[in-house]
């Protein structure tokens, strides 16, 4: 059995950080990652259950941990050795339990919500974040009967979803996956989660026009939440920055109402709102601005396009980033967060509390979502995966993944 791990070992991460210049994934032969023989972890308590991957992605925060460019503050948020892998479906060969109390045969393909919040950890009352729902939010990350870690694929304790030895999860954790869904489907849903949350946290108004600046995996999940859960009760306008042809396809497939190139992006919004332009800003501007890429320039964008008490929702994963902060304050604009999944109030006219999961499982299901899952490795081609997912846009690919059930993977 086979797993890659993880190790802290800063010249490693100063290699790959240099390497990563050339290219985001490049540095994997030379980064802390490494291809081990491994053994399934030790269930940590009551509730946990063996699981088995059979696909896991690689998404934007994994390229970021290996190419040494993730934020500072989130040293004391991971434990090493770690078996990265959070985007997981998988097996539970000897069954289990999920989080609504329901027993589940062996055999069954699940889902896991990889944040490792009060419940996985053993701690008892909750904090007031995982207490009311909100488990992202969750104040004892490094506490608790695991190593600190904010979700599996962080945390020693735990495994990941790239290995073939597998993995633990709480039965707090576990989904099962609806016996339509393909793989592809299935490893679909935690990254779907988190553009649910995110075009949830927009709180995007009737008419409002939205644009979204990405339209890499996590930008285009945003479209599709937008046009599923948000659109039916305000009837916004979606316009999107996408920089390569198949990403312009694809927005305009999910529901994009316009899509251009990035550069393009300010005048397209000017043309919908009927803005003015003042010292590289729009005097008007978008409602609502999703940054789905996470860098400085993004951000700066994002600042420029939104309008006067407008908002602005980081999406994409920021590290440390330089930028004038002078329009947020002199317009008045609300800069929001959205990390990972919990409980939401949908934008239904009932406002009905619902699990961010459970609403990125019928979405996925509803948009077909599996289809953006663009090629398959095996572990020992890490090198290539990383690579390619790092270089997504550029090489026509939207999500790359793992694949634990054929020894060759597959690309396409």
């Amino acid at each position: 059995m086979k797993a890659l791990v993880v190790e802290r070992n800063v010249p490693r991460f100063a290699a790959a950080r240099l390497a990563s210049a050339f290219g985001s994934g490049r540095g994997a032969g030379i980064g802390p990652l490494r291809l081990l023989d491994a053994t399934p972890p030790p269930v940590p308590g009551e509730g946990w259950h063996h699981l088995r991957p059979l696909l896991s992605g690689i998404c934007g925060s994994d390229l970021a941990t290996l190419d040494g460019r993730s934020s500072r503050s989130f040293e004391d948020l991971v434990s090493f050795p770690f078996v990265p892998g959070h985007e997981v479906v998988g097996v539970l060969d000897d069954g289990g339990t999920d989080r609504a109390g329901r027993v589940l045969a062996p055999g069954t393909r699940v889902v896991i919500e990889p944040v490792l919040g009060c419940a996985p950890r053993h701690i008892t009352p909750p904090c007031a974040a995982c207490g009311s729902g909100h488990t992202g939010l969750c104040a004892n990350v490094a506490f608790g009967r695991l190593a600190p870690g904010l979700q599996t694929g962080f945390c020693a304790d735990t495994g990941g979803g790239w290995s073939t030895a597998g993995l633990v999860a709480h039965a707090s954790q576990i989904h099962p996956v609806p016996p339509s869904f393909t793989d592809e489907d299935a490893v679909m849903v935690e990254p779907t989660a988190c553009a649910v949350h995110a075009a949830l946290a927009g709180q995007v108004a009737p008419g409002d026009v939205v644009a979204v600046i990405g339209a890499g995996a996590l930008g285009l999940l945003t479209v599709s939440a937008l046009d599923h859960l948000v659109r039916p009760a305000t009837r916004c306008t979606v316009v999107v920055g996408a920089r390569h042809p198949h990403q312009r396809r694809t927005a305009e497939q999910l529901g994009a109402d316009m899509v251009v190139d990035p550069d393009h992006l300010a005048r397209a919004v000017r043309r919908s709102v009927g803005s003015l332009v003042l010292g590289g800003r729009l005097t008007g501007g978008a409602d609502v601005v999703f940054d789905c890429v996470g860098s400085a320039e993004s951000l700066s964008q994002a600042l420029a396009l939104v309008r006067p008490h407008g908002r602005v929702v980081m999406v994409g994963m920021p590290a440390k980033v330089d930028v004038d902060l002078a329009p947020l304050w002199q317009r008045e604009v609300t800069l929001v967060g959205a990390y990972a999944y919990g409980i939401e109030q949908s934008a239904a006219p009932d406002g009905a509390e619902r699990r961010t999961f459970d609403l990125a499982l019928e979405l996925v299901e509803q948009a077909g979502l599996g289809r953006l899952v663009s090629a398959t490795y095996p572990l020992d081609r890490y090198e290539e995966a990383l690579a390619h997912a790092g270089a997504a846009g550029r090489r026509g690919a939207v999500r790359v993944a793992f694949d634990l059930r054929h020894p060759k993977g597959r690309t396409r």
